[in-house]
């Protein structure tokens, strides 16, 4: 008589695992629907003009900070100051996209390497996956690393390694650095809505050792040249009020959601905040509750559309806690809102490259500047008005009346929260 496989263990394996393969299966799966039927959507659309307000600099201790938020203006004076360089340049982009605008850069470095700019630059291999190689070719005297698409080698499991760099900086000789939002294409030259600062002063030796820090622990994967560290005889001045915060996850360093945790938990005024991806964790979020139930006017600026309509649907998660605890949602319209900035009562604000999400603030190679001047502060203020003339505000009364169809994608998606 055949026997039969009784084992109660054997059961619940294949139970456990049939269930975890539904649990991470089906939201991965619906993820990548949304995903391919929203790009279907958005072929040949354009988005509609937004307010933006021009440059404006304000002094910031021994130096000066000046703040843009149309790409055109910031492409113009970036492109100026490398046409102006005399000594180095130090580059580096997430996205840098091989159409009208990326050439334009390109040929800019070029021709400064020509005349004898030592030239270095850094771009992220996996997000140009979609760029031509042709673009990706370089002259000689342009030194350039490209951070690989996987990085981990055979250290499959060391998750220090999986980091993309999502910096966004530029730096010329020791007078000027760039540092923001804004990645490198014809695209975010006009239609989307981004904040970027450019820093003289002191502060520019930061941003000096932050570039080369992040060039001599990944020069050996350079695609070509000597293995050289990048030397910098940088300067003993300190600029107090201007403090320049990386992630480094290859030495496990993330002091970017500290920075912003800090400057929550001691806001007695105001906190407002605008952000391209909110995927927060749970402390984040219960800090955000706490100050508003304190008295704190918090609001939070996030794009009503973004390009990224997974991370929209997941964001929408926190909508209801948020919202209970007073704090105020703005709904970017017409554009995409790029943007990673924040102001705290009128004295602390900070501009950069970190998203609140997983992937920024405990993931990515990421770079923020934080400055203490109620000068910038006001200014950042000023463009956060600008911004919410722009706006939607989401009521409560409103998203209690969402319907049953956008509460289950809610809960379907819900599992790809840790990972975002």
């Amino acid at each position: 008589m055949a026997q039969h496989d009784t084992d109660p263990y054997a059961r619940l394996r294949t139970v456990l695992r049939r269930t975890l393969l539904t649990v991470v299966g089906v939201p991965f799966v619906v993820a990548i629907a949304m995903s391919l039927v929203d790009s279907y959507r958005r072929r040949g659309k354009k988005p509609k003009p937004f307010p933006t307000r021009p440059p404006n600099t304000v002094g910031v201790g021994d130096g000066e900070v000046t703040t843009y938020t149309f790409g055109r203006d910031l492409y113009d004076d970036m492109l100026a100051a490398i046409e102006g360089a005399q000594r180095q340049i130090l580059f580096e982009t997430y996205i840098w996209k091989g159409d009208a605008t990326g050439e334009r850069f390109k040929r800019a470095l070029s021709e400064a390497a020509d005349r004898g700019v030592e030239v270095y630059c850094i771009y992220d291999a996996f997000a140009n996956l979609v760029v031509s190689p042709a673009f990706k070719r370089f002259p000689p005297n342009v030194k350039v690393l490209r951070f690989p698409v996987y990085s981990a080698g055979w250290r499959f499991f060391d998750l220090r390694r999986y980091g993309r760099d999502h910096r966004k900086i530029l730096v010329v000789d020791d007078r000027v650095g760039f540092i923001g939002g804004y990645n490198i294409g014809s695209a975010y030259e006009t239609e989307w809505r981004d904040t970027h600062v450019r820093i003289t002063g002191p502060a520019v030796w930061d941003l000096k050792r932050a570039f080369a820090d992040f060039w001599n622990l990944n020069r050996r994967r350079r695609i070509r040249g000597p293995e050289r560290p990048l030397l910098l005889e940088t300067a003993s001045t300190w600029e107090p009020r201007v403090r320049v915060q990386r992630n480094v996850p290859r030495l496990w360093m993330f002091p970017i959601r500290s920075m912003y945790l800090e400057a929550i938990n001691r806001a007695s005024r105001n906190i407002w905040m605008t952000q391209a991806y909110f995927l927060p964790d749970q402390d984040f979020v219960d800090a955000m509750k706490d100050a508003s139930r304190r008295g704190v006017d918090v609001r939070l600026l996030l794009p009503l559309k973004s390009n990224h309509i997974v991370a929209d649907w997941i964001s929408r998660g926190y909508f209801g806690q948020l919202l209970d605890a007073g704090v105020r949602v703005l709904r970017y319209r017409d554009a995409m809102v790029h943007a990673k900035t924040a102001t705290v009562d009128g004295t602390w604000a900070t501009v950069g490259t970190a998203n609140v999400d997983r992937l920024s603030l405990q993931g990515n190679f990421e770079i923020n500047v934080e400055i203490i001047d109620e000068g910038f502060a006001k200014e950042l203020e000023a463009i956060f008005e600008v911004d919410q003339s722009h706006c939607l505000e989401l009521t409560s009364g409103e998203w209690e009346a969402r319907d049953l169809h956008r509460r289950f994608t809610e809960l379907v998606l819900s599992p790809l929260r840790p990972l975002l």
